[in-house]
């Protein structure tokens, strides 16, 4: 709450941006007209701009959303900060009447690795040890478990990769504090860290992870989650072995069968 409050998303606006258009392309594609949309959202103003036409509400741990009360969830770009993750996506679940579609966007797991490798590498350095300072987030296909754990239909997690670059460590968390994604771990290290530990990740950051021109690059992964609430309507997959046509009839071909080899057979030329 304190880093949303000091943020200043519209000067570092270029995540949210992307996820904003992101969102807006997938909805796009859905050949539905959704009545009673829901955007859940942090601070940010932008989001709700974007979609002025949405009911918002807060990403409070109990989101403030009725049972079934909703076509559309749009999850805006705030899951990578939820204690829990899959609580949240069975909340949004619940908000959605029968064959709603749940939207959620977050930061991915490959965001700010470099800046996570340099700081890790500066204070093993220095100190010997290693404390919490980026935060992890969660793979592309740990989250696609997670939302059929949280009972969605059909679900699909996809990511786009952002790259930015800046001139030195001290650009960049300047642009993550504007962005309100600065550490809050809750074990994070309260005390004030000498200037000589981002001195050397800075040294460090720009030997391994600059580009041409000498500036240090960002990455930014976005990770879209897509899913249904479960309904009669919706594709179902056959169970195995029911088919009842050859993929070969199907295509108009003819079936060539393979001659049967020991693929682990080696002759005494191998």
């Amino acid at each position: 709450m304190r880093q949303r409050q000091r943020a200043n998303i519209a000067e570092a606006d270029f995540a949210h941006a992307a996820a904003i258009d992101e969102v807006e392309y997938r909805l796009g594609l859905v050949n539905r007209a959704f009545t009673k949309p829901l955007l859940v959202a942090g601070s940010s103003a932008l989001w709700c701009s974007a979609f002025p036409e949405f009911e918002t509400i807060t990403d409070e741990e109990t989101l403030a959303c009725a049972l079934r009360g909703h076509d559309l969830v749009v999850h805006a770009m705030s899951l990578h900060w939820a204690n829990d993750v899959v609580g949240q996506l069975i909340q949004a679940r619940n908000a959605l009447q029968p064959d709603g579609l749940f939207v959620g966007c977050m930061f991915g797991g490959e965001t700010l690795q470099e800046l996570r490798k340099s700081l890790s590498e500066a204070e093993i350095r220095l100190t010997g040890g290693l404390s919490p300072r980026v935060a992890m987030a969660a793979e592309v296909r740990d989250l696609g478990q997670l939302m059929q754990r949280a009972g969605f239909a059909l679900p699909v997690a996809d990511k786009i990769t952002l790259t930015a670059s800046y001139e030195s460590i001290f650009h960049l968390a300047h642009d993550l504090r504007r962005m309100g994604e600065t550490n809050a771990l809750a074990l994070r290290k309260r005390s004030f860290e000498k200037k000589e530990m981002f001195r050397v990740a800075d040294e460090i950051y720009k030997e391994h992870f600059s580009d041409e021109a000498g500036r240090i690059v960002a990455t930014f992964e976005l990770v879209f989650l897509t899913g249904w609430t479960p309904h009669e309507s919706q594709q179902k997959p056959l169970r195995p072995g029911s088919a009842e046509t050859r993929l070969a009839d199907a295509l108009k071909t003819d079936e060539i069968r393979l001659p049967e080899t020991n693929m682990f057979k080696q002759s005494g030329d191998d």
